[in-house]
């Protein structure tokens, strides 16, 4: 939608249309999501089994998508004009749909390749259960392998769809593809939903003692929660370097800025420090889960001591004791990285200005987006690598079953995945939203050598354009500077000193004509 509004578009809604599609095909997209739940369906013949679970869901998850892409021709077609321009290159309405349905396939593919690293039965699971054979350390390794492999063809995919929505439709390409993969975030929320509440299906069937063929179910409905769950994390973590580019390009334009050049130190540094970012963003909070942990199980051990009987079922423990350790932790362990979200682009942005922060932008976006793959991939993995041993795993010719050895490795390693897969994993996708969001915010009000001049631009034109023309973002639309290296310098000057002498014109090396400012005028070079 921010782009939308840059978009140069003579519709039949007053040049909003690229403004309202992503919200038609949003809404749409709730629609498609509910009528994709009715093709989740297992017959009662078949059984209940893993695979016969994963199915039923991916059915519904296919079916929200087909639905949508068939909807969205119809919903381009209606709102757009043939031909739009955004910053100077032109794109099709046919582009915009091309787009829109690259983003959904990128949400199919993401699916698919998150579900092959975490099913139960795959390659990746498989070697994790393999190496607990050989202790608590080569589990950990394992897992820790398989999470930086998992990274690998999502990113390809990932980069497949950004070059190949750019060439549909330019920037708004981009933003259009995030919009549609997006379209079924209704049906992702779902499948990631069903995890916890399978989880919890089986606690409860513990707990009460229910018969052994219930717990056997939960466990089976268990097993494909977690690898639904990994989908709907890599589903949002890909979603989110999408919208984080379209929101970068929307923070390249509110700027003012033409380029973000690595090849300056204070830039690049700006690209190290983004790239940091998701690392301690990550350590505060897998810290924040092993100091919860540990005041709860020294409250258990506490209760045990203190109380008689609970073993025993003759003694109610104290359960809000725990529950309170849980929430007060969730709540005050999460302020630092919170801070460090929000405060890093202010501070960033206002003392080297936009490009300085353009670049933290980038790298915390690239580390960002990895970082979550990895996590989650590497929790899901170890998690379904521990319930592999419930109904027994073959190893080398011999069967091995709960509590034999290979199992304690494997709890050791779903130990350290929890915090991998259900708190910092997830966490990247809002940790690189929030920092676009609060950059794209603040753009307007960031100087351009920052405000103590730490950051030599050389975008001295935009503070020109600023007093010939009032209205600043028809100003940062308008004008290109000069790409030739060598003429760099000395076109600016004589831009700026003609511009003061005569507004109406402009040497070869730049075009300003503030009476074409709407019509988006290019460089003559």
């Amino acid at each position: 939608m921010v782009l939308g509004r840059e978009v140069a578009s003579v519709d039949d809604f007053g040049g909003l249309a690229p403004i309202l599609l992503p919200m038609m095909i949003a809404g749409f997209g709730i629609i498609f999501s509910i009528i994709g739940t009715f093709f989740v369906r297992i017959n009662d013949n078949v059984g209940l089994s893993g695979s016969a679970v994963q199915g039923a869901l991916n059915r519904g998850n296919w079916g929200a998508i087909i639905i949508t892409a068939i909807a969205s021709y119809f919903i381009v077609d209606y709102l757009l004009p043939n031909t739009m321009t955004l910053r100077g290159e032109e794109f099709s309405k046919y582009g915009v749909f091309g787009a829109i349905i690259l983003g959904l396939v990128i949400g199919g593919l993401m699916s698919l390749i998150t579900e092959y690293y975490t099913a139960m039965g795959q390659r990746p699971v498989m070697s994790i259960i393999k190496k607990s054979l050989t202790g608590h350390a080569t589990n950990i390794i394992g897992g820790l392998a398989i999470g930086m492999e998992s990274t690998v063809f999502p990113i390809i995919v990932l980069a497949i769809g950004i070059f190949g929505s750019y060439q549909f439709a330019g920037l708004y390409g981009v933003a259009i593809a995030a919009a549609g993969m997006m379209a079924t975030t209704a049906m992702q929320l779902a499948i990631d939903a069903f995890g916890p509440i399978a989880d919890n299906a089986g606690g409860i069937a513990e707990m009460s003692e229910l018969p052994k063929e219930v717990r056997e179910k939960t466990d089976i409905l268990d097993a494909v929660g977690n690898t639904t769950a990994a989908t709907g994390k890599g589903f949002a973590i890909a979603s989110a370097a999408l919208t984080s580019l379209a929101l970068f390009a929307a923070f390249v334009g509110i700027s003012g800025i033409s380029r973000i050049d690595i090849y300056k130190a204070d830039v690049l540094a700006g690209l190290f420090i983004g790239g940091m970012i998701p690392f301690i963003f990550s350590s505060l909070c897998i810290s924040a889960v092993g100091e919860a942990a540990m005041s709860m199980v020294q409250e258990v051990r506490r209760q045990f001591r203190d109380i008689p009987g609970i073993m025993e079922g003759t003694a109610t423990p104290e359960y809000d004791k725990c529950v309170a350790i849980s929430t007060q932790a969730s709540i005050r362990k999460m302020m630092a990285p919170g801070a460090i979200a929000l405060l890093t682009p202010v501070f960033i942005g206002f003392c080297f200005g936009p490009e300085v922060l353009g670049g933290m932008l980038a790298g915390a976006t690239v580390s960002g987006v990895l970082m979550g793959m990895f996590q989650s991939n590497a929790g899901g993995a170890w998690d379904n690598a521990k319930k592999s041993f419930e109904k027994g795993v073959t190893i080398e010719g011999q069967v091995y079953y709960k509590k034999s050895e290979p199992h304690k490795a494997s709890v050791t390693g779903d130990t350290v995945g929890d915090p991998f897969k259900d708190t910092s994993g997830p966490s990247m996708n809002i940790l690189i939203k929030l920092m676009s969001i609060v950059s794209l915010v603040i753009a307007p009000a960031i100087p351009l050598d920052g405000l103590f001049g730490l950051h030599k631009s050389d975008e001295g034109v935009r503070t020109m354009m600023y007093n010939v023309v009032p209205e600043r973002e028809q100003i940062i639309s308008s004008y290109r500077c000069c790409t030739n290296p060598a003429k760099q310098g000395a076109g600016k000057n004589s831009a700026i000193a003609m511009a003061q002498s005569d507004k109406d014109k402009i040497d070869s090396e730049m075009v300003l004509d503030p009476a074409n400012l709407k019509n988006k005028v290019e460089p003559r070079w």
